[in-house]
């Protein structure tokens, strides 16, 4: 069975720094391209960032470019977001997923969320 499970979403006030971690198991994580997406509320949901295997290709949405950047730990399978200069547009529910190889809009697995507010 595969699990992805959030933490670190917290209440922050605009300019701070959060980051958000996701602790995998049930698959090998270094055969799958990790990323975060978010949802908040009446909004699409919005792929977030993205770091392929193979090629190491990385994805960033362009609200974020420059802010938010995605790491992994294999050996750890754990998944990190690290979010600088937040804003209150940042708040939403953010999701850790994973597909198999390369980033795509679509993927395989997702985790159960954790909510980022950010404050004016």
């Amino acid at each position: 069975q595969v699990t992805l499970t959030e933490s670190g979403g917290a209440l922050v006030q605009s300019g701070e720094s959060l980051r958000l971690s996701c602790e995998v198991s049930g698959l090998a994580l270094s055969f799958y391209a990790v990323g975060w997406v978010r949802q908040a509320p009446g909004k699409e949901r919005e792929r977030v960032s993205c770091i392929s295997v193979g090629d190491g290709s990385t994805y960033s949405a362009e609200s974020v470019k420059g802010r938010f950047t995605v790491t992994r730990d294999n050996a750890k399978n754990m998944v990190y977001l690290e979010m600088n200069n937040l804003k209150p547009e940042d708040t939403a529910v953010y999701y850790c997923a994973v597909r198999s190889w390369l980033c795509r809009e679509n993927w395989d697995y997702e985790g159960q969320g954790t909510q980022v507010t950010v404050s004016s």
